[in-house]
């Protein structure tokens, strides 16, 4: 959501403000858009990481208010639930020796808070979802102490009218309730951002979506929920079920998910923002003072407040977000679909195919989106989120090929070429890109990895538990997974 809110009950009136507030901003950011007032010089990349939290014994520690006072750095943030943190990395340029600076100063953070957490028995870990979590560490009561999370929690469910039911068919099968929205906890992901131009935006985002699929193949790290083996990327499923307002009935009538890989390509990014506000009715009604039309009329940035605010209430995989920096407005595309971890180095190789795929693609001279459906982008992410590098994937002048051929065989030279666009050190985009290389020709993923050792283990809780402290000592080598032995 990007901000705090209070603790606070809405009246029908607070609604209807509120929606009147938002559409207000939905016309000013359309008179920006259509005025060119967006500032732009060149491309910044930044970064979001989401962590849990484990005591010595690899199980959840519900700590972050512990750990985060001990860590005191304001780029930390607390995230839903008590066994999760989040750091946010300031935007810098990719050029250069940037990945290897961004890679350095990731370590860097996060070996101060490792230190500082362990003084208060918690030790931070890189990964999707937690293996060792556990139902029960899913209530209402390991929800983070910010009202924001309570608010929330209350709004879902007053929207739902009934219980989160959670079914995921994968190697096991689960099927539970859930009484809040504290099972979105167990989702950890690494978000990119990257800003562009108001006029390419919708290249950018229709190219981040065609490379979704992709991208969570070869990255795939969450193999393990409620001590069940389900999908690979089992997080993007368990993300979409446990952020529904939908009960059964609203479902059968095609209301649309707040956790959506959308339903078309975009010609502007105000399609994803009107879609927004059309489809989604609102969470946290909440308003400023802010009049952003006065602002705009007196030749000031509005900050709209309300539309981001609901903009950080639907859950796009690929999210457009309005932001405002030293009073120059600008956008960015935020792609939200990979895990946490296994390594910092796994992380920067997974950012560098990334950003390499979006340097290349949304100038292609004919754009892969305009050459497949809307429908076979979303099949591939639900594909690779299911089986990982073993998907079958579709690619225009492919048909459907296996994940790791489409990688290496396609993606990856555009990827090479796109890092040489963006003036990378070849040194640094070969070590990168060379990760990923290696995870296909191994087939070797963290997911694969937590699997196969887990399953050598015993396959029980107890196995989960050694298989995560494991994980923990590969982790701190910044080995990259496909590397690691038992």
């Amino acid at each position: 959501m990007g901000r705090d809110v209070p603790s606070v009950s809405f009246t029908r009136e607070d609604r209807r403000r509120y929606r009147d507030k938002v559409k207000l901003s939905l016309d000013v950011l359309d008179e920006m858009l259509r005025e060119s007032r967006f500032g732009f010089d060149r491309p910044q990349m930044g970064l979001e990481i989401e962590l849990n939290l484990v005591d010595s014994r690899g199980e959840p520690a519900m700590k972050n208010a512990e750990v985060l006072a001990a860590i005191a750095e304001p780029d930390w943030a607390t995230e839903l639930g008590q066994f999760n943190v989040e750091i946010n990395i300031p935007p810098q340029v990719l050029s250069g020796e940037g990945s290897r600076l961004l890679e350095e100063s990731v370590r860097r953070r996060l070996n101060r808070a490792q230190e500082r957490a362990a003084r208060v028995g918690g030790q931070l870990m890189l990964v999707g979802i937690l293996p060792t979590l556990r139902e029960t560490d899913v209530s209402e009561g390991t929800l983070s102490a910010n009202p924001r999370y309570k608010l929330l929690n209350e709004q879902i469910f007053a929207a739902r009218g009934e219980d989160l039911h959670l079914m995921i068919e994968g190697v096991d099968r689960l099927d539970t309730y859930a009484d809040s929205i504290t099972p979105e906890a167990a989702c950890t992901s690494v978000q990119l951002h990257l800003q562009v131009s108001p006029e390419t935006f919708p290249d950018h985002w229709n190219a981040a979506q065609v490379i979704a699929g992709p991208q969570v193949a070869v990255a795939a790290n969450s193999p393990y929920l409620f001590g069940k083996e389900l999908w690979r990327e089992t997080r993007i499923s368990l993300f979409e079920q446990a952020t529904d307002t939908r009960p059964e009935e609203l479902k059968a009538q095609g209301v649309r998910p707040r956790v959506w890989f959308g339903e078309r390509w975009i010609t502007s990014v105000f399609d994803l923002f009107e879609e927004n506000v059309r489809y989604f009715p609102a969470l946290l009604p909440l308003c400023e003072e802010e009049d952003p039309r006065q602002v705009l009329d007196e030749g000031g940035v509005p900050e709209l407040h309300e539309l981001r605010l609901h903009n950080g209430t639907v859950y796009r995989w690929n999210r457009p977000v309005y932001d405002v920096s030293d009073g120059v407005p600008h956008l960015r595309v935020e792609n939200r679909v990979l895990p946490a971890g296994p390594t910092v180095v796994d992380i920067a190789a997974n950012a560098a195919f990334y950003y390499g795929l979006m340097r290349v693609l949304p100038s292609a001279e004919r754009p892969v989106w305009t050459r497949m459906s809307f429908a076979a982008a979303e099949d591939n992410l639900r594909n690779a989120a299911r089986y990982g590098l073993d998907a079958r994937l579709y690619w225009p002048g492919l048909g459907e090929v296996p994940a790791a051929e489409l990688i290496l065989r396609r993606l990856l030279p555009m990827a090479y070429h796109g890092l040489d666009l963006w003036e990378v050190d070849p040194v640094q985009r070969d070590r990168l890109l060379g990760i990923i290389e290696r995870r296909c020709v191994t087939g070797r993923t963290g997911a694969d990895w937590q699997v196969r050792t887990a399953r050598a283990f015993g396959g029980d809780h107890e196995a989960l538990r050694r298989m995560t402290l494991r994980y923990l000592q590969h982790m701190h080598t910044n080995e990259p997974v496909h590397t690691w032995g038992m």
